[in-house]
């Protein structure tokens, strides 16, 4: 990672230098735009393609001159809103990825997928903190929290950063540590794309080759058995065991196996890096709760653990939100399951994610990720029939009002990478503590707020 402190050679009238700009009438600028998520498609004045470090800077700088609001965007999982205007700064040609094995640290650059430093950390016996599907941008996950497959014994993502390579609002390229910039540090790591624009990330990998896991798949007939038993199975496994339920009509399309299409199901997932002795052992009073459609609980190479959830990775359009909670039982998970199960007016996907362990605890060095306090983390994602405020997408709002008013008197907030294209909507994202240094901070970094193509935080410049 870099370490340049040089100002910025303001002011920055022109563009022409950098290799791949575009405007909406050039050709490619569609593609550019291309990401994850085809719902809310943001339609910028000027793309900036950043090669490098230097391709951010001037575009920051640009931006600062002309009074551009600034966004940025690696793989388009986390699509805020579908906004007109502005500037983004697409990184997937920044796509460098260093592994240090006698560190144990991976450094990688803002366009990376966490599916590169998987592969390139594996030989090492090494593992990222990375969430369940491996086509998602690393730094952005990262900048988010990073809820992952190993979270409950390692804690999030965001605890285990050593450095970071930022370009401010100022178009300066900072390298930022806990010793550098401990309030810069802090507010990157928790407040998303908000304090700049990240061109690398140096983070601790886990010490982990092989774990047991998959995932076991139940028929929706025993629904009430699966919620029941899981809740309870949750108290008696230890740190070191990582899981989540999902629940969904899986839809009746080409590409399924015919045994899913149409089906309701419901499926556990389990990630343990003990042996796999001990986990036929943690996982036997699952087992027991009645036959499976598949079960695929395996010991297995690190490198084989995006097989466990199965993510989809054809780009769709989506839209959903989260809730972090105190407490959850099976009455009320079971009246959620009712209202976004068969019946639903839409295709619902409901995931819940235990949290408790590493989670619960503060890091070593803070950041900004807030709702330590939560149990359960707690999501609902329904599939979008088109781009740009489909028509059914009202239906999904007030079908997902409903699931959230329920879970109200639990909710302590909502976790910033598991709200999908709601940017208007920031509330319950901190805690109030958290919500006015972050504020704050924006003001000492970004007073004109010039990175809000987001989830925003406004500065207080009071």
């Amino acid at each position: 990672m870099s370490d340049p402190t040089d100002p910025t050679d303001l002011p920055v009238t022109s563009l022409d230098a950098l290799p791949h700009v575009l405007r909406p009438e050039d050709p490619g600028y569609d593609e550019e735009l291309s990401g994850f998520q085809l719902g809310f498609t943001p339609r910028p004045d000027v793309i900036v393609g950043a090669t490098g470090a230097d391709d951010v800077r001037t575009a920051v700088a640009y931006a600062a001159v002309h009074g551009l609001p600034v966004g940025v965007r690696a793989t388009g999982h986390g699509v805020p809103a579908a906004a007109e205007g502005g500037l983004l700064i697409t990184t997937r040609r920044m796509d460098g990825v260093r592994i240090d094995p006698g560190a144990r640290t991976a450094t990688f650059e803002a366009g990376v997928r966490w599916r590169q430093v998987i592969e390139a950390a594996g030989p090492h016996g090494l593992a990222p903190l990375h969430g369940s599907s491996p086509g998602v941008g690393a730094v952005s996950y990262t900048l988010g929290g990073g809820l992952g497959l190993l979270a409950r014994e390692f804690g999030y993502a965001a605890d285990h950063v050593r450095a970071l390579d930022v370009v401010t609002a100022d178009a300066r390229l900072r390298r930022v540590t806990p010793d550098s910039d401990p309030d810069l540090f802090w507010a990157l790591l928790g407040g998303g794309q908000n304090f700049g624009v990240v061109t690398a990330l140096e983070t601790k990998l886990a010490p982990v080759a092989r774990v047991y896991g998959g995932a076991l798949l139940f028929d929706g007939e025993l629904r009430d058995d699966v919620v029941a038993t899981y809740l309870d199975w949750l108290g008696t496994v230890p740190d070191t065991l990582t899981s989540s339920l999902a629940v969904m009509v899986y839809p009746d399309m080409e590409g399924l196996p015919p045994f899913l299409r149409g089906r309701y199901a419901l499926s556990i997932r389990v990630v343990f890096t003990g042996d796999a002795a001990r986990g036929e052992r943690l996982v036997a009073p699952l087992r027991a709760i009645g036959p499976t459609i598949t079960d695929s609980l395996r010991e297995m190479p690190y490198t084989q653990s995006d097989t466990i959830h199965n993510d989809p990775t054809q780009p769709h359009a989506y839209w959903g939100d989260s809730a972090m909670l105190t407490e959850l039982d099976a009455r009320t998970l079971t009246e959620l399951l009712e209202l976004t199960g068969p019946g639903a007016p839409t295709m619902c996907v409901v995931q819940l994610n235990p949290l408790g362990g590493a989670l619960a605890k503060e890091p070593q060095v803070p950041n900004s990720v807030p709702h330590r306090d939560a149990a359960f983390l707690i999501r609902g994602l329904s599939p979008l029939a088109g781009p740009d405020l489909p028509p059914d997408l009202p239906m999904v709002r007030e079908l997902y009002g409903r699931f959230f008013d329920r879970l109200a008197p639990v909710t302590v907030g909502r976790s910033l990478n598991f709200v999908f294209a709601d940017g208007a909507k920031t509330q319950g994202l901190y805690d109030a503590g958290t919500a006015r240094r972050l504020a704050a901070l924006k003001a000492r970094y970004d007073p004109a707020n010039l990175f809000r193509l987001n989830y925003n935080i406004a500065p207080d410049n009071s």
